[in-house]
């Protein structure tokens, strides 16, 4: 598929060839849901943490008789009822990260591609560059080409004075195309990407995909997911 090339001064600057099989493909909710899900238990820290009645620093001994007291029956003051004791099934520091097949995680990168060309917000720029690092011209040059919510991806290096200049613009965000991950891509309403991060994004995916759709597997996952993707439309009332 063909797509437009602009500068950042909002001229046109050519045109790019897009793969169909990056670019192309019917989006499934269910990939991109797990997808998101995946990333965000992985970045949970997990350092919730409380004592248990073993970890209590107190005396072990035995505090109150055991008959003739009139009270309940009790050991240690380290018990959960009491004042200073341990916490009863508390929170334990662990990871909440879960596993997915990294085919799956490069099929659900490609459906986030294909996502934002589907929905015409996908922006591609000639290159990323500004001369003098200043955040004000940046975002007057972003105004012009309408872009207020977005997730730049830029080549393999950024040039630093782009990158020191959109810094300080609320909900812009800018990766090299090493980072480019599912979550960043939805989270933000525009997807802007380089010549140059086309270019190595379709070297990085194409590959895979077109593995994938030689074995078959693109297919029968396309075809389950149809399904899938109707129930979730109607769910939501799109359909």
């Amino acid at each position: 598929m063909q797509a437009d090339i602009t500068s950042l001064d909002a001229c046109p600057a050519g045109s790019i060839e897009l793969s169909e099989l990056v670019f192309g493909l019917e989006p499934r909710p269910d990939l991109l849901h797990r997808m998101v899900r995946y990333q965000r238990l992985k970045r949970m820290a997990g350092t919730h943490d409380c004592k248990d009645r073993s970890e209590i620093k107190a005396s072990g001994r035995k505090f109150v008789r055991q008959k003739g007291s009139g009270g309940a029956r009790h050991s240690s003051r380290k018990a959960p009822q009491f004042r200073g004791g341990g916490k009863a099934f508390g929170p334990k520091s662990r990871s909440h990260a879960i596993d997915l097949p990294k085919k799956l995680r490069s099929l659900a990168l490609r459906h986030a591609l294909s996502a934002k060309c589907r929905a015409k917000e996908l922006v591609i720029l000639d290159r990323e560059i500004s001369p003098d690092g200043k955040t004000r011209l940046l975002k007057d040059q972003l105004s012009k080409l309408s872009i207020h919510n977005a997730l730049i991806v830029g080549g393999g290096e950024l040039e630093p004075n782009f990158v020191q200049a959109a810094r300080n613009i609320p909900m812009i965000d800018v990766l090299p195309v090493q980072g480019i991950n599912v979550y960043d891509i939805l989270k933000r309403r525009k997807l802007v990407l380089t010549k140059a991060a086309v270019e190595a994004i379709e070297q990085r995916l194409f590959v895979t995909a077109k593995s994938r759709c030689n074995t078959g597997f693109e297919t029968s996952n396309t075809e389950a997911g149809d399904g899938i993707s109707s129930s979730f439309a109607a769910a939501k009332g799109e359909v």
